[in-house]
């Protein structure tokens, strides 16, 4: 990698290499494959998280006012990261011109730090266990296999995810701050 694509270092280029070598181990496997391209199309524009709180929604009315407060969240959250935080760092995707892609996967243009699924996941699970303490661990199991989908599929470095994952936390908290339920 040189310099323009691993602006944070060489700790943290040895860090992404020694995870992406251990991804590779698992890479190929058709269950795996099913199972980490499926969850980052579906957390693709957050639709996943639209989905979990829709569902919540269904099934007990009590969280009929997540909704609203996750979308508008939500919203807010792509706009920080994606038109502000993406532009100040310009870092370069994982090169993905020797993978053999088993699913056609959307390339996104925009810079590859922060994650952007990583920290939507985070910033959902930590609104979505604000008001379901019962299955906060399922979203934040959810919000990590997401997040790990991400390297699986060489569309982030693991820095750009852990980065992704922390923004998420850190706006979560925020959130539930600013728009307590």
């Amino acid at each position: 990698m040189s310099g323009a694509d691993q602006p944070f270092g060489p700790a943290v280029a040895r860090l992404d290499d020694a995870v992406d070598r251990a991804l590779d181990r698992l890479r190929g496997n058709p269950v795996a494959d099913r199972v980490f391209y499926a969850l980052t199309e579906a957390a693709n524009f957050s639709v996943l998280w639209y989905g979990v709180a829709v569902v919540r929604a269904l099934v007990s009315p009590r969280y009929r006012r997540d909704v609203v407060r996750l979308a508008v969240c939500i919203g807010l959250e792509s706009v920080i990261v994606n038109q502000g935080l993406k532009r100040l760092f310009r870092r370069s995707r994982p090169d993905r011109t020797d993978h053999v892609d088993p699913h056609a996967l959307r390339q996104p243009s925009t810079s590859s730090f922060p994650s952007g699924h990583a920290s939507s996941a985070m910033f959902a699970a930590s609104l979505l266990g604000d008001t379901d303490r019962r299955h906060r661990g399922l979203y934040y199991g959810l919000a990590a296999l997401v997040s790990a989908s991400r390297p699986y599929v060489r569309i982030h470095h693991a820095s750009d995810v852990l980065g992704g994952a922390a923004v998420g936390w850190a706006l979560g908290r925020v959130a539930r701050r600013v728009w307590p339920l």
